[in-house]
């Protein structure tokens, strides 16, 4: 039995990668066409989802924002000027108060 063994050629590392590749090689190439396919899906989705909207529709929303960001400052305006104003008020009672009469 030993005497057979020797008489058989030794495979060669070089055939069986080649042999490796070969049959890994489909599996491999499916694997790349399905991820280059659900890659494109989901671009084509991202696509649609994250497209601009029509120049109308666009400026609309635009000047919307616009005018809730000029009311919102115009509120935050309105409120700094009240906490101003109280605090003048403050500041005049508490110098009317320690000050010395005339």
């Amino acid at each position: 039995m030993s005497d057979e063994r020797e008489d058989r050629e030794p495979e060669s590392d070089e055939d069986d990668l080649e042999e490796e590749s070969l049959e890994g090689a489909g599996h491999a190439g499916a694997s790349f066409f399905a991820g280059l396919t659900l890659g494109a899906l989901l671009g084509v989705g991202a696509a649609l989802l994250l497209a601009p909207a029509r120049g109308e529709v666009t400026r609309r929303r635009i000047r919307k924002r616009l005018h809730d960001l000029r009311d919102e400052a115009s509120d935050r305006i309105d409120d700094v000027r009240d906490a101003a104003e109280r605090q003048v008020r403050r500041q005049r009672r508490r110098l009317r108060r320690h000050s010395p009469t005339r």
